[in-house]
């Protein structure tokens, strides 16, 4: 074998993952890689592998950036609506009392998931934490 022949040596080049559609995919709770599997196999808990092609998602360490991004979007959601409310109507203290933690509720249960799938999606297309196929991290 001659050594100066440098095709054998040459490194392939990754596929492509484009990080928007694998962040939309995992907004969504599907997987990132084919977009058709369902990420999670509880609210919010990542199957270890996609049920529809396979591929690992174990890997993920959505750690505390999840519930830090939905605190930031539902509370620009819902101080704005609270402060516009109050200078148009000038409702009563248990109005406020009454909309503003049940709204907040149930605006933080619906981003959590979809926020840490998109989270999860952007660190597959980032090949962070072991998605880049080449770790053997558990």
């Amino acid at each position: 074998m001659d050594m100066t022949d440098t095709r054998i040596y040459e490194a392939t080049e990754p596929a492509h993952r484009p990080a928007l559609t694998s962040i939309l995919r995992g907004f969504g709770g599907h997987c990132p890689a084919c977009g058709r599997g369902n990420m999670f196999r509880k609210f919010l808990k990542i199957a270890d592998n996609c049920p529809d092609c396979g591929e690992d998602l174990h890997h993920h360490q959505a750690d505390d950036a999840p519930p830090y991004f939905t605190i930031m979007v539902v509370g620009h959601i819902i101080v704005p609506m609270m402060l516009w409310l109050e200078v148009e109507y000038l409702p009563p203290l248990w109005v406020h009392a009454t909309i503003w933690p049940a709204l907040t509720l149930l605006l933080s249960l619906w981003f959590l998931p979809r926020i840490k799938g998109a989270v999860v999606g952007w660190q597959w297309a980032l090949r962070m934490h072991g998605f880049d196929g080449n770790s053997h991290e558990d």
